[in-house]
């Protein structure tokens, strides 16, 4: 019989956030796979845990990951943490879960708790829609390609950064966003936890004269959405109607559904595009 993989949340600060069923679950498993041994073993000598551990993170991914799976299927049940929060979220978790199911091993999450959603709900930004970018990508292209992207969205953005990028970010930001609302989050559910309400241009400011500590997460406010129809709007009108209509007919669309597609992008009826390509 095979063994379940189980992704227990730790807590990102304070460590009375766990839960009952994850203590549960890290005293009756077989073997804790860790991101970092040393720094668990506080949190289990903590609960008097002396579930045996071995290491699992971003350097041993891949190969830690087959043999994690040999073990599970030999029957071994097997919990999975990360240094803080949820497993699989920003961390090399994701590759273990999808060996596993791609083995038919079980796979269940415990929940508990996420530092991009703690940050999310103090915030003061809105909360119904929202898109997780954890860290930028360290590669200039890819980076580049990631804040092009993020002009455009118009849901709340959380990002991860830390300390010693945190100026070079808030930069990009404002260089590619524009001057928006944010809250800056650090030392979550600790003692001295802060909420920052501020705006990039301000932050910018503030940390030219303050050095940042601690691990940050940044709650970045949406692009406005009608904003946003307007700018493509007025990126459509820089076509004439028939360059715009041939834009339409070179992808396949037939005459119809393309003046019906140009009405829309423009802001108007199709009965003003009818009369306008006559």
């Amino acid at each position: 019989m095979k063994g379940t993989l189980y992704l227990c949340a730790t807590p990102i600060g304070n460590l009375g956030d766990i839960t009952l069923r994850t203590l549960d679950a890290l005293k009756a498993v077989d073997l804790i796979a860790a991101e970092d041994t040393r720094h668990s073993r506080i949190l289990l000598e903590h609960f008097q845990i002396s579930t045996p551990m071995t290491s699992y993170h971003e350097h041993n991914k891949y190969e830690k990951a087959e043999v994690l799976v040999e073990k599970l299927q030999d029957g071994v049940n097997v919990a999975l943490i990360t240094d803080a929060g949820t497993p699989a979220i920003s961390d090399p978790g994701e590759e273990l879960v999808r060996q596993c199911l791609e083995a038919g091993i079980p796979v269940t999450s415990l929940p508990g708790p996420s530092a991009c959603i703690t940050a999310l709900t103090i915030s003061g930004l809105p909360t119904r829609r929202f898109c997780f970018e954890a860290f930028l990508p360290a590669d200039k292209k890819e980076r580049r390609q990631i804040l092009e992207e993020l002009k455009r969205e118009t849901r709340t953005i959380i990002l991860y950064e830390a300390p010693h990028r945190l100026k070079k970010t808030l930069e990009e930001l404002s260089e590619a966003l524009g001057d928006r609302r944010l809250t800056i989050c650090r030392e979550l559910t600790k003692k001295y936890e802060e909420g920052w309400r501020t705006s990039l241009s301000e932050a910018i400011s503030y940390y030219k004269e303050e050095e940042p500590r601690g691990e940050f997460v940044l709650v970045i406010q949406g692009r406005d959405y009608q904003d946003l129809e307007k700018e493509r709007t007025q990126e459509w009108e820089k076509l004439s109607l028939p360059e715009h209509l041939d834009y339409y007919l070179k992808q396949g669309m037939d005459k119809k559904d393309a003046m019906k597609q140009m009405a829309k992008d423009r802001g108007c009826t199709k009965r003003e595009i009818y009369q306008g390509l006559l």
